[in-house]
Parts: structure tokens; C-alpha cells; sequence
């Protein structure tokens, strides 16, 4: 077989490739393999030079042909493909405008926004106010003005997060030179309203709250608090108990019972922590509650007279009570979530459900 042959026969194989392209990807594989750089044509017109001079005008001719079939070929199909894959497209995309529309799927609050919103308004319905204070807080408003001690455990590095640290220099009961910190409880804005604001003082101070803890089932290294602060004449530890089981039925339910236990907290004296039954076995006794049938929700107890002191306070003539809930805790209690960390992970199966 001749060259001119050779090209005839590839000419006739290119054509029928090209009309069996059915996308313009296969196309291109086509057009690559015939006229790129390395294609099987673009080699023949390359080789020319090796053509005996006699036969060199016949091949010339037959190339050039074949180059041009080959070119109105490929953009022919090139034009059929294009316009039946962009038909193709805009079918695919077509809207049905007889299906019914999609609704948008609304957004609800959060468990963690809800609980303490219920919360608020519980104690906003008993003419308590709402007070703010900054989260990244002075060691004088997080412990010193609640009387902590120097020593207290709570004040080292590995339960609370410093800023600023100044624990190499005499600690020194002034404002402008304690360290700075992230706040380890929203007590410090109890310490605040009592500076700015003269008793009778009824408040609750709702916000985040940072501590040193390894996320778990009980713990987390940034959780939510409510606090809340009452600073009047003739408060008794009875106005606390009465405030507090009034609290407990709204959020959990008029079934369900509340204890008070002896405890220690320096900004209080006497304090106390406050358990609510178990909502599973109802006092019984179960895994949820460890058997005790009681389940732990929060500390209170009477201001310590030394609070007032920080806050220029006469504690003879009026006394008060303060408490503090965490707001984590009180959605797994309520709902009986086993584990913290689920409120955080974002799993919308999860949150969904409330």
C-alpha cells in the first residue's frame, strides 16, 4: 500500500471516529489523536521530506485533503454535540411548575437560649432585673470582692484561664492591679451592682462562664450561668427557700420536690446546695440519679457580711441571699440529657428534638 493509500485509509477511520463522538470530550480525544503535536496526520505532513520526490506532489495533495475533511468533520460535529448537550442541559434544569414549592425549613433557638430565656422569666416575673458584665474580668471582681481566700483552690492556673497574670506579685485587694481573666462564674457582676447600686437589689446575671475543665459528661471548658443576687432589709434564709422552690416547680414541674444540703461557698454564709427529685423514678432511685433519687441543680446561701464590706454595704442594716444554676445542666436535667457535650456538638438530629 502506497502513502497516498495510507492517508486515504486514515482519512476514511478519522471520519467514521468522528461520527461516533457522542460528547465533545470524545471529540477532543479524536481531534488530539489525528492533529495534535503528535497526531497521526500532523506526523505524516511532518515527514514529508522523506517522500520520494516523484510521489512527494501526490501525498502533499492527499494530506492537505485529508487535513481539511478532517477539520470540517470535527467542527461540524463539534456544533451537533454542543448544541445537543446545552438542549440536554436545560432540560435537566427545567422546573416543574405544576410540583409543589420547597419550603424553607425555619430555625428555632437553641436549648441552651431557650432554658435560659425560661429561666429569666421566671424571676422576671417575680420583679427581679437583668444585669451584665464583661467576660474577660479583674481577679478583684472574680474573688477577691466575694471573699474568696488567697488560698483558694479556684484561683490557681489550673481552674482558671488568666490573661493576664500577676500571680508573682503580692496579691493586693486593689482594683486596678489585680490580673485579668476570663470569668470562672458571673458572680463578679453581683460585685459590680452592689458597688453602683444602693440595696433594695434584686437581680439575676445570666452569661458565659470559662473554666480549666476537660470537656465530658459533666463538665464543660465554657458553659452558660444565671446568678442571681437579692440585697435588702429583712431577708432570711426562709425568702431564699420559698424564692428557689418556686424556681425549681416552674422549670421542672409542680410534682417535683427540692432539698437543701449544708455546703461551703465563700461569698455565702450559710450556704447551701439544692437538689431537685429525679424525674425518672421519681425519687425511687435510679441510674440516671445514682440511685440517691436526688439530682443536683445549683448553690445559694446567705451573703457573707464580708461581701458587703467590698461594696461599702452596712450589714446591719441589710442582709441577702445569692444562688447560682448552671444553664447546661438545667436542660439535661429537665429533658434528660446524659451527656453536656451533646448541646455543643451541633448535631441537628440531636437538636431537632427540642
Amino acid at each position: 500500500m502506497s502513502v497516498a493509500e495510507e492517508i486515504v485509509a486514515l482519512r476514511e477511520r478519522v471520519l467514521g471516529d468522528i461520527a461516533a463522538a457522542e460528547t465533545t470530550a470524545q471529540l477532543e480525544e479524536v481531534r488530539v489523536a489525528v492533529l495534535g503535536k503528535k497526531g497521526s496526520l500532523t506526523g505524516y505532513l511532518r515527514s514529508m521530506g522523506q517522500i520520494p520526490p516523484e510521489e512527494r506532489a501526490t501525498v502533499g495533495k492527499t494530506v492537505n485533503q485529508a487535513h481539511q475533511e478532517v477539520e470540517a468533520a470535527l467542527e461540524a460535529r463539534k456544533t451537533a454535540l454542543a448544541a445537543a448537550e446545552l438542549e440536554a442541559s436545560i432540560s435537566a434544569s427545567a422546573v416543574d411548575v405544576t410540583l409543589p414549592g420547597r419550603v424553607q425549613q425555619l430555625g428555632t433557638r437553641h436549648l441552651i437560649n431557650r432554658i435560659a430565656d425560661e429561666i429569666a422569666e421566671i424571676f422576671l416575673g417575680l420583679g427581679y432585673s437583668i444585669a451584665n458584665g464583661p467576660e474577660v474580668e479583674t481577679e478583684y471582681y472574680n474573688f477577691n470582692a466575694l471573699n474568696a481566700p488567697e488560698d483558694h483552690p479556684s484561683r490557681g492556673l489550673a481552674d482558671t484561664f488568666y490573661v493576664v497574670d500577676r500571680s508573682d506579685d503580692a496579691h493586693v485587694h486593689v482594683k486596678g492591679e489585680s490580673s485579668v481573666l476570663l470569668r470562672t462564674q458571673t458572680s463578679p457582676v453581683q460585685a459590680r451592682v452592689m458597688e453602683a447600686q444602693k440595696p433594695p437589689i434584686y437581680i439575676i446575671s445570666p452569661g458565659k462562664v470559662y473554666r480549666r475543665d476537660v470537656a465530658d459528661p459533666s463538665h464543660l471548658p465554657q458553659f452558660h450561668q444565671i446568678e442571681g443576687l437579692v440585697v435588702d432589709e429583712g431577708i432570711t434564709f426562709g425568702d431564699l427557700k420559698g424564692t428557689l422552690e418556686y424556681v425549681c416547680k416552674q422549670i421542672f414541674g409542680e410534682e417535683r420536690k427540692t432539698r437543701f444540703r449544708a455546703h461551703y461557698f465563700p461569698f455565702t454564709e450559710p450556704s447551701a446546695e439544692v437538689d431537685v427529685s429525679c424525674g425518672i423514678c421519681h425519687g425511687e432511685g435510679c441510674r440516671f440519679c445514682k440511685g440517691t433519687g436526688w439530682l443536683e441543680i445549683l448553690g445559694c446561701g446567705m451573703v457573707d457580711p464580708n461581701v458587703y464590706g467590698y461594696a461599702g454595704i452596712d450589714p446591719e442594716k441589710y442582709s441577702g441571699f445569692a444562688f447560682g444554676m448552671g444553664v447546661e445542666r438545667i436542660a439535661c436535667l429537665k429533658y434528660n440529657v446524659p451527656d453536656l457535650r451533646m448541646l455543643v456538638e451541633g448535631d441537628m438530629r440531636f437538636l431537632r428534638q427540642f
